[in-house]
């Protein structure tokens, strides 16, 4: 993979780690599976302190957890897609709904860009087949010239399809869904005898994914939501998890942008208690929050904290302190709704102001780096 590529596939990614799953691998596959179950789950949930030996024998690797959360909501959704039916991971965004169906792609059967990426413009050809129209004028409709998605070419190679955000498509275009999921067969009524049909091969499943909050989703059909089996993939819950989560990550985006700038473990926890208990609706005081409409979530307070460390590197000192975390949460609180600035205005006023005079330290900072912004304003 070039190192001028943004965001390697996770296949890419952690090639070894995969490389050396497979190679220990002695646990029962579900046919046309690459990796396990059980070994699908230590690719997600990390091997702890147990290493492996790396493919070849030199030397030995750790597994590394990639997906913080409900660690039987993982094993349901590993053994749904060794079953004939789908998985939907349904949740708020930025609970990581994606990164688990890519990893469990990657994992079960060897690829994660088998993906359609669905939107108020997504058609059914974008989900089926489409045609090379230069070809279809001149030789008529034959097998060279049909076009495949990427849900095809997962029923021809018996991998397993990735459909983003599928409550986002009209429901008559999802609704296209239910005959390939409950039969398994994807028929093209423009070819004949054997080249007309396509029954997936063995590994086959779908892996969707629905946001449940978001202006723009459109209801399922009943006769789709039979056809999975749903999990709620919901925020993380404990804090120091969480911290530790957002500080890996900030860390491991800043070192991939050259930007040597140190987060403060402060700063941490600064956004990451904000967010919690701005979503949650209820300070660890007990006092009660009006709830933004933005999704505060863990990848956003990842990507909070990378622009406030961004900001530090380009434009001031190289430390991330006070002035850039309260300049890019007041942007992330307030970016689905203009009310949503009273709402963080009075969390401020109210939480960070009592913590300020209670504690000082960075709660204090963030107090006086508020105000600032707000009288520049």
């Amino acid at each position: 993979m070039p190192e001028s590529v943004l965001r390697p596939a996770a296949e890419v990614l952690f090639r070894e780690e995969l490389d050396a799953l497979a190679a220990a691998d002695t646990h029962p596959k579900p046919r046309g599976f690459r990796l396990s179950p059980r070994m699908i789950r230590t690719f997600i949930l990390g091997s702890g302190e147990a290493k492996l030996p790396r493919e070849g024998g030199e030397g030995e690797i750790a597994v590394t957890q990639k997906f913080f959360g409900d660690d039987a909501l993982v094993e349901r959704a590993i053994v749904t897609l060794a079953s004939p039916r789908a998985l939907l991971l349904v949740g708020e965004p930025g609970t990581a709904k994606s990164m688990l169906s890519e990893l469990l792609a990657a994992a079960a059967t060897g690829t994660s860009l088998l993906t359609v990426q669905g939107s108020a413009a997504t058609t059914e050809d974008q989900i089926k087949y489409t045609w090379n129209y230069a070809l279809l004028l001149a030789k008529g409709p034959v097998r060279e010239a049909l076009v495949p998605s990427p849900l095809f070419a997962a029923m021809r190679e018996g991998r397993i399809a990735r459909f983003e955000e599928l409550t986002r498509c009209p429901v008559e275009v999802q609704d296209s869904l239910v005959g390939i999921l409950s039969d398994k067969v994807l028929r093209v009524p423009e070819l004949e005898g054997e080249d007309g049909i396509l029954f997936a091969r063995e590994g086959f499943n779908l892996i969707a994914t629905a946001n449940a909050r978001d202006r723009g989703v459109n209801e399922m059909s009943a006769a789709l939501r039979r056809r999975f089996n749903f999990e709620s993939v919901r925020p993380i819950r404990d804090p120091f998890v969480e911290m530790a989560l957002v500080e890996r990550e900030v860390q491991k985006q800043l070192a991939a942008a050259g930007a040597s700038v140190p987060v403060p473990r402060d700063a941490v926890e600064l956004v990451v208690t904000t967010f919690q208990e701005l979503r949650s609706g209820r300070s660890r005081e007990g006092v009660h929050l009006d709830r933004p409409e933005a999704p505060l979530s863990t990848a956003e307070a990842i990507a909070t904290l990378h622009a406030a460390a961004l900001h530090a590197h380009y434009y001031g000192t190289g430390r991330l302190g006070a002035e850039e975390v309260a300049s890019h949460l007041a942007g992330a609180a307030t970016l689905d709704a203009a009310e949503d600035t009273a709402k963080l205005e009075r969390y401020v006023e109210t939480v960070v102001r009592d913590r300020a005079a209670r504690h000082g330290g960075p709660w204090g900072a963030l107090l006086e780096a508020w105000r600032k912004i707000g009288r520049e304003r």
